[in-house]
């Protein structure tokens, strides 16, 4: 696979792993608001278990090609989160169809799920494959799956499992492919301001289902509580695991790379402020995993110098049209 030869220089106002994750979220960011409000068709997906996801299919804006790409959102996330808003602008640009995809609960699949989404649930993206699938041209289509942060680990661990039906091919933004030491190290100093972030987030979910009459009973977290505790209290028990370390440990994938077939690329950082990528350089992996590692770029910040001194371009967006036709290349032959 050809390496992306353009690397990431960062602006002066914005070196280092916590000004590129801080701003490159707060900046102004193209991409138009995605839901029914906005005219954009929806999918229902069933799972197992009765609970449903909620996928906005998104047309080509430019001169259609074959490829299908399923974009899932990170912890705490929605289709409408800056990053799956650009990239999908993005990807229709170029004449990709993208199927958005909201985890359960999240964004206008909110009230339509009990059950709780993790690092771990690669049956749910396994159904949104099926459902893309046996849609309207589904079979004609190259099926990519791009996750960012969270969703980047499940694609990893679908694929690393070798579960059927999986996609032609895997597109990883920084994922946290080693849960315990992500955990660890969203606690540790200025860090807490992310965790604090997600925990509010996650915090007000849990409380908007126990008010739908969705949870028997509050779940004992707090706003300013570890992920790691929340992970022992909440994650585990509704996910099925006996802890929040047996979730970690059947979850992460940074041992697995060497088990996947697949095409797959990912993309990460060594100034992640939590999920670093400095240990990428030593991880086994198998000839169909490609890691494209920057020295800067935080998670999913990416901003690179513009011609002018206080303008910036999104460095992913390129990256990310690269590898797309890199693996569909892969997969073609």
């Amino acid at each position: 696979m050809k390496h992306y030869d353009k690397t990431l220089r960062a602006p002066l106002w914005a070196r280092g792993g916590h000004s590129q994750t801080l701003l490159g979220h707060v900046l102004p960011s193209p991409g138009e608001k995605i839901g029914s409000a906005y005219g954009h068709a929806s999918s229902s997906i069933e799972l197992d278990d009765g609970d449903q996801l909620v996928a906005f299919v998104l047309p080509p804006i430019g001169p259609p090609n074959n490829v299908r790409v399923h974009l899932f959102h990170g912890l705490s996330g929605d289709v409408n989160s800056e990053y799956m808003r650009r990239t999908a602008e993005v990807l229709r640009a170029k004449g990709c169809e993208v199927w958005a995809v909201n985890h359960r609960g999240c964004g206008e699949g909110l009230g339509l799920a009990k059950g709780l989404y993790h690092s771990g649930k690669v049956e749910d993206m396994q159904a949104v494959l099926t459902a893309s699938r046996n849609a309207p041209g589904g079979a004609d289509r190259r099926h990519v799956v791009l996750g960012f942060s969270l969703s980047a680990n499940i694609a990893l661990l679908l694929a690393a499992k070798k579960l059927e039906p999986a996609p032609d091919g895997v597109l990883a933004v920084n994922p946290p492919m080693d849960l315990a030491r992500a955990a660890h190290d969203i606690h540790l100093g200025g860090n807490r301001i992310y965790e604090l972030r997600f925990l509010r987030r996650l915090c007000r979910a849990m409380e908007q289902r126990f008010l739908a009459g969705q949870l028997e009973r509050r779940m004992p977290i707090t706003k300013t509580m570890s992920l790691a505790a929340f992970d022992d209290v909440v994650t585990a028990p509704l996910g099925g695991f006996t802890s929040g370390a047996d979730y970690y440990e059947r979850c992460s994938t940074h041992l697995r790379l060497r088990d996947i077939e697949l095409p797959t690329v990912i993309i990460t950082t060594r100034d992640d402020p939590f999920v670093s990528g400095r240990a990428l350089d030593s991880l086994a992996h198998s000839p169909s995993v490609h890691l494209h590692l920057e020295n800067t770029g935080g998670h999913v910040g990416y901003l690179s110098r513009g011609a002018y001194p206080f303008s910036f371009t999104r460095w992913l967006d390129g990256a990310v049209m690269h590898y797309l036709e890199e693996l569909v290349r892969e997969i073609e032959n």
